[in-house]
């Protein structure tokens, strides 16, 4: 079990700075074979030909040179018992591991109504024995955690509903699985709306509570010494385009999640404000976002994994993968250069060092064909 303690630790101003100087991101990065497969939408038809489970791990094998050093996956419908040999062995051939086995809970019409949420019992039990049998196979597959997306789990109309009821359903859902199948992390995917008009426990802060919430209605003995020794159990695996849809500012829900120490994951893309789910490359929008939270990231002692989650629509998949990849990095090489000490001073003196900030991530960003000229700073 990764541990991820290190995440809730403050800092003074003269720690945060050996942080700064010291602790570098180490920028592994997993996949998700779902897009490896093109899908249509209510739209138009798919724009290639549909690809098995084996032509998307060639894919995805053709990558690890490039950085790929892990997979993500649904079940039942990516991996499952009749194709665990399958992943196994490629794992073994490739060096590259499965990070996580996802259950599938919200593509299925049995889950019209929600599943650990729904109010139909015979339902809601499918779901929790669809959560075990997913926390069995990460288990198996020695895993870092189950990502959770729960995107069918809502509502459209709000009048009437127990809410109250439903979250506990949800939650204690989870907590049951959990129970059945003890030392398995989950991290929960928040995601505002769509497919549902509203999803439950959509933002980063109703993550945190569901997450506490789940972790408090433990009761196996394992599970509870885990928690007892200060670890995380339950936590997040935030998405820059769910985070973007629900108006949030992404360096601030990525510090969010790591002040309770519950930032097992993180999913990337792109993404406008509001709008619908784009999944667009790493950077295509708002790239400021990206290098923002990945200096939070970097402030805090992240040790986790870079997910790419895309919908390459328009390009073929490697290059869309080769591209976020090394969006990524650039970024990254970007805030190691910084001058940690003059933003730590702005940021802890506004009186004194107006603009700073904005006048060094401006030159960080100019090209090198243009020399700014330096700006003296004094106090106002």
């Amino acid at each position: 079990m990764l541990d991820i303690r290190n995440q809730i630790v403050r800092r003074s101003p003269e720690e945060m700075l050996n942080q700064l100087k010291n602790f570098h991101l180490d920028l592994k990065f997993s996949v998700g074979i779902w897009y490896f497969s093109p899908s249509g939408s209510r739209f138009r038809e798919a724009m290639s030909e549909p690809k098995s489970i084996e032509e998307r791990l060639d894919i995805i094998a053709s990558l690890k040179d490039y950085g790929v050093s892990a997979l993500e996956a649904h079940y039942p419908n990516e991996i499952n018992e009749d194709n665990m040999d399958l992943y196994k062995k490629f794992s073994r051939d490739t060096g590259i591991r499965i990070l996580t086995v996802i259950p599938n809970l919200f593509f299925q019409k049995q889950w019209e109504f929600s599943s650990l949420a729904s109010p139909i019992e015979e339902v809601r039990k499918k779901a929790i024995e669809r959560l075990k049998i997913s926390l069995q196979l990460n288990k198996e597959l020695n895993t870092d955690f189950a990502i959770i997306w729960h995107g069918g789990d809502g509502y459209e109309n709000p009048f009437g509903i127990d809410f109250m009821a439903m979250r506990d359903r949800f939650a204690y859902g989870i907590a049951e699985a959990m129970d059945q199948v003890p030392g398995v992390r989950v991290a929960i995917e928040p995601k505002p709306y769509e497919p549902r008009g509203r999803i439950i426990y959509g933002t980063t802060a109703e993550g945190i509570l569901v997450a506490q919430k789940v972790e408090r209605a433990l009761r196996n003995e394992e599970n509870r010494r885990i928690l007892e020794e200060g670890h995380s159990l339950v936590g997040l695996n935030p998405e820059v385009g769910h985070v973007l849809m629900a108006y949030e500012d992404l360096p601030y829900a990525f510090s969010l999640a790591m002040e309770y120490g519950k930032l097992m994951h993180t999913h990337w893309n792109s993404q406008p404000l509001g709008n619908y789910d784009q999944d667009l490359n790493v950077g295509v929008i708002s790239p400021e976002q990206a290098e923002a939270a990945l200096y939070v990231l970097k402030m805090h002692g992240y040790r986790g994994y870079f997910g790419i989650d895309i919908n390459p629509e328009r390009m073929p998949v490697d290059v869309a993968v080769k591209n976020n990849i090394d969006a990524l990095r650039s970024m990254n090489a970007r805030i190691e250069e910084l001058d940690h000490e003059a933003i730590l001073e702005a940021v802890n003196k506004p009186d004194q060092y107006r603009g700073l900030v904005e006048a060094i991530l401006i030159r960080a960003r100019a090209p090198k064909s243009i020399s700014l000229p330096l700006i003296s700073f004094i106090k106002k």
